[in-house]
């Protein structure tokens, strides 16, 4: 019966995400509110109705768009309280305008995407032999999906209403946060907090925005990297001289710029800044244990990561120890001049983008300042070195030793019947740590909806609607096990 339920509230869920998904929430860096855009407040105003409608009590959404609402368990003794979160808003790397999802069922073959010319290949995507005869949503090739995260805001509903319609009532207390502003940094969440840390206060928190390490492979990620970014530019010259006239006793900025950035990095690829790795937090026995238990290996690993042939792993670890537990330097973008304006100069100028992964004990602002003082030190032939700051965004790290997790790990294994594993995330998400501290450091579940293959935030987005019935299945199953464990603060 319970399976059954979760199949139809997952169906439901699915095509009410179609809707979802149907409203640009794309994040516009351009903007200095919160949230940026008029969708995402549409959105955020349809779930705040959605919520009342399901019958969560004291509903209301913020000037920011932070919609919250509670529902309590209609029973004498004590239970645990949990807070759920999740976000509408999508990134700005791609648009969200005019999103025209398709559902496929899967048989084999290609995929093509709408009308946009756009083809999704078996022998350019291998991951597709893991979805035969399953279905997926997809775009049309053109846009982004949206299912980051909210496919995850219908995980959480699809719960409260699978309890609501059965026993009448849910079996622990129920908060729920969702915002819109997560993919441009939650800039105003921690005021938020701070102002409603009563509201919130929660015995654990579940949120939806990760994935899982495989198709039916449920997970949670124990440990995300942060993020340091800075802009550098590099000046020689007042103007762009012509390379003939002036080439040979005038430096070229673009030339300098390299010689910056290659420095930066050791041959194997390690980052080769004084001092960085002194407070990294080594693999416990356990976890590197973990780590070489999943079922993958660097042949998958470049598979996944779509490295060319002959082009080497670097770090000489194991792929996700590196990607999920070390740090990591990346030139994020890079200009002097441009292909389409290309000519016979010296460049007067060139900048550049760095982004530092951080990862637990990393201290963000230490980190910045090593990389600032490394851009800078000795400039060549004395050019002139500029570097802007842009952010700096702590890593997160928990253990699984909390009964949440116990409880969180057996509703995964009825759920999806599957041995759950903990996985890190090499990426960042900017509340989490906030959220965790704020609330006082109780116990951060992260589980998502998605799998290496959604290819989130690219037009050939995708999710698998039956992991997605699955996470809803294993969603309803957590609110029964944390009870069980007696999950308190």
């Amino acid at each position: 019966m319970e399976t059954t339920l979760a199949a139809e509230l997952a169906e439901d869920a699915a095509e009410r995400l179609l809707r979802y998904v149907r409203i640009d929430t794309r994040s516009d860096e351009e903007s200095d509110t919160y949230p940026s855009t008029e969708g995402q407040l549409e959105l955020l105003r349809l779930l705040r109705d959605e919520l009342e409608e399901v019958g969560l009590a004291d509903v209301t959404m913020d000037e920011h768009g932070y919609v919250t609402g509670t529902l309590p368990a209609t029973v004498e003794h004590d239970v645990p309280t949990i807070a759920l979160f999740a976000h509408v808003d999508t990134a700005r790397e791609v648009s969200g305008a005019g999103v025209s999802p398709q559902r496929v069922r899967y048989e084999g073959g290609e995929i093509v995407l709408g009308d946009s010319g756009q083809v999704i290949r078996p022998g350019e995507s291998p991951e597709l032999e893991n979805h035969v005869g399953h279905e997926l949503i997809t775009t049309d090739g053109t846009t982004l999906l949206g299912a980051d995260d909210k496919a995850g805001i219908l995980v959480h509903v699809a719960a409260i209403q699978s309890w609501l319609n059965t026993a009448g009532s849910l079996p622990v207390n129920v908060k729920i946060l969702i915002e819109g502003e997560e993919e441009a940094g939650s800039g105003s969440l921690g005021d938020f907090l701070r102002k409603h840390r009563q509201m919130l206060q929660a015995d654990a928190i579940v949120l939806t925005d990760t994935g899982n390490f495989e198709t039916g492979l449920p997970s949670i990620t124990t440990a995300l990297r942060g993020i340091v970014v800075v802009n550098v530019e590099v000046k020689a010259l007042k103007q762009p001289v012509h390379s003939g006239m002036w080439g040979g006793p005038v430096p070229d900025a673009a030339m300098a710029l390299s010689r910056i950035l290659a420095r930066l990095v050791n041959d194997d690829g390690s980052i080769a800044i004084p001092g960085l790795y002194d407070k990294v937090k080594p693999l416990s026995d356990s976890e590197r244990k973990s780590i070489k238990a999943l079922p993958s290996d660097e042949t998958l690993f470049r598979k996944q990561a779509g490295m060319l042939e002959g082009v080497e792993l670097l770090g000489g670890r194991h792929p996700w120890e590196m990607n999920w537990r070390q740090p990591s330097i990346a030139v994020n973008a890079i200009q002097a001049s441009s292909r389409k304006d290309a000519r016979n100069i010296i460049v007067d100028s060139a900048w550049a983008r760095i982004g530092i992964r951080t990862v637990p004990d990393m201290d963000p602002k230490d980190v910045e300042k090593r990389l600032i003082d490394a851009l800078q030190k000795n400039p060549p032939w004395g050019v002139k070195v500029d570097v802007h700051k842009e952010g700096a965004g702590s890593w997160w790290y928990t253990s699984s030793d909390a009964p949440a997790f116990k409880a969180a790990f057996k509703a995964l294994r009825d759920g999806y019947g599957a041995e759950p594993v903990t996985i890190g995330c090499g990426g960042s998400i900017p509340f989490v740590d906030p959220f965790s501290k704020e609330l006082g450091g109780v116990p951060a579940l992260l589980i998502g909806v998605e799998d290496p293959y959604t290819n989130a935030h690219s037009e050939n987005e995708s999710l698998h609607l039956g992991d997605f019935a699955k996470a809803t299945k294993s969603a309803i199953r957590l609110y029964a096990e944390l009870v069980r464990v007696g999950e308190r603060a």
